[in-house]
């Protein structure tokens, strides 16, 4: 995906630093720059300057000349074209039951709200334990702490050769660490979806307890969203080299019931009213998945702009393509307060998001089908027993009064979405 041309406080701030420090030339004749926070400090907070988690994270800049920035200090950075990000392979589909003991009256699993609640529901329901087949797990290391000293080599996207970097005493977050009999688990959670990750995460914890432990280190990213708990384990084949990380195995589980069927799917179909197209952007956002998790971080806290860029995997154009999406649905509300640009949840979106697993699925298929476009493409879908063709869908959204959709390259370009959307609704079924 083509990054945003629109321009951020950190694109601004970053512009600014690139132009005083001659950043881009220094790079070209010496591979790399280091820059420190007290030089960032004068811009912007060096804190939301450098927290690049997922590649869509990185300003302007950082993209445009394939550059990414890692902490070698706790008050240092540098800055090169190097390889620092790992894409997320989705291996199975299939979501695996977990229980939840009757006991525990602290956790409340069908309102997870943050990684930390994730992790403590992870944990008492024996996932974990079945995920890394270890029984004996107990919590020992969490919270911030020093990385310690230590080098590796990471590959350099222009010379596709590895440099060597070294760090000292840079500050490290370990979201959630699990010892066994035969294994010290460092976890990096996320309650949000993203195409990606910054291999740091895993990799300066790794460094760190690789030298402390003499169990096997293994690194495991958690993702959890709508109701779904999704486990990655990692492995580094070459303690020295940060691109080394390989992905050994990936699981689902869900402590809610799943099973949704055709018949519910067709049931939705058949009962719903189709209403007037709102007078709203039609939506350019392909994934569902993801704008059900944007409604569950509203869900948590109303929110700017800029606080869903910043702080989660979208860059501002789709902040805006997301955003509205959940307003075409109705799911999601907009308003300006001291001249910013507000989004939170509708009564609707709330009830929603905080209702059970096979009911809130239920919900969000019904609000897409109140638009006659999906429904079509749907009823469609079913008859034909395969996926409309784009100008069969094309043709639907020309009959369906679309608000403001004029150009022929505008409907090709949302057909993407209802062939997404619908999708997913299908992919409902277990």
């Amino acid at each position: 995906m083509s990054k945003s041309s629109e321009i951020t406080k950190n694109d601004k701030a970053w512009n600014h630093l690139f132009d005083r420090y001659k950043i881009l030339d220094n790079i070209e004749h010496h591979s790399y720059f280091e820059i420190t926070s007290t030089q960032i400090n004068k811009f912007r907070e060096a804190r939301l300057m450098t927290k690049f988690d997922h590649r869509v994270n990185l300003p302007k800049l950082f993209s445009d000349n394939n550059l990414a920035i890692l902490p070698i200090t706790r008050g240092s950075y540098i800055i090169s074209k190097f390889d620092a990000y790992k894409d997320f392979e989705q291996l199975n589909a299939e979501i695996i039951m977990a229980s939840f003991p009757d006991y525990i009256d602290s956790i409340d699993y069908e309102n997870i709200t943050s990684e930390a609640m994730a992790l403590n529901c992870a944990y008492v329901s024996n996932i974990l334990a079945d995920f890394l087949e270890d029984e004996e797990l107990m919590p020992t290391v969490s919270g911030r702490m020093s990385s310690d000293t230590f080098s590796f080599q990471i590959l350099n996207t222009s010379t596709h050769s590895n440099v060597a970097v070294s760090v000292a005493n840079s500050q490290i977050e370990i979201d959630g660490g699990y010892e066994g009999i035969r294994q010290l688990t460092l976890i990096e959670a996320k309650n949000f979806i993203s195409d990606d990750f910054i291999i740091r995460q895993l990799y300066y914890p790794y460094r760190l307890w690789y030298n402390r432990v003499s169990k096997k280190i293994t690194p495991l990213f958690l993702v959890y969203s709508n109701g779904i708990f999704n486990l990655y384990e990692y492995q580094f084949q070459d303690l020295h080299n940060y691109n080394s990380l390989i992905l050994v195995k990936q699981k689902n589980y869900s402590i809610e019931a799943v099973e949704i069927n055709l018949d519910d799917i067709i049931n939705v179909l058949n009962k719903v009213n189709i209403i007037k197209e709102p007078e709203v952007a039609f939506p350019q956002a392909n994934s569902f998945k993801r704008v059900i998790n944007l409604c569950e971080l509203l869900a948590q806290n109303e929110m700017t702009k800029d606080d869903i860029t910043f702080n989660y995997a979208f860059d501002p154009r789709q902040t805006n393509y997301y955003t509205d999406a959940g307003r075409y649905l109705g799911l999601i509300d907009k308003q300006r307060e001291d001249n910013e640009i507000v989004f939170s949840l509708t009564k609707e979106g709330l009830r929603i998001v905080r209702s059970k697993y096979k009911l809130r699925q239920l919900n969000f298929v019904e609000f897409i089908l109140r638009h006659n476009v999906f429904n079509k493409s749907l009823r469609l879908y079913l008859q034909r027993g395969e996926v409309p063709s784009r100008s069969e869908i094309v043709d639907i959204m020309k009959r369906s009064n679309l608000y403001k959709v004029k150009a022929e390259d505008t409907f090709q370009r949302r057909a993407s979405t209802i062939i997404g959307w619908v999708n997913w609704i299908l992919d409902l079924q277990r």
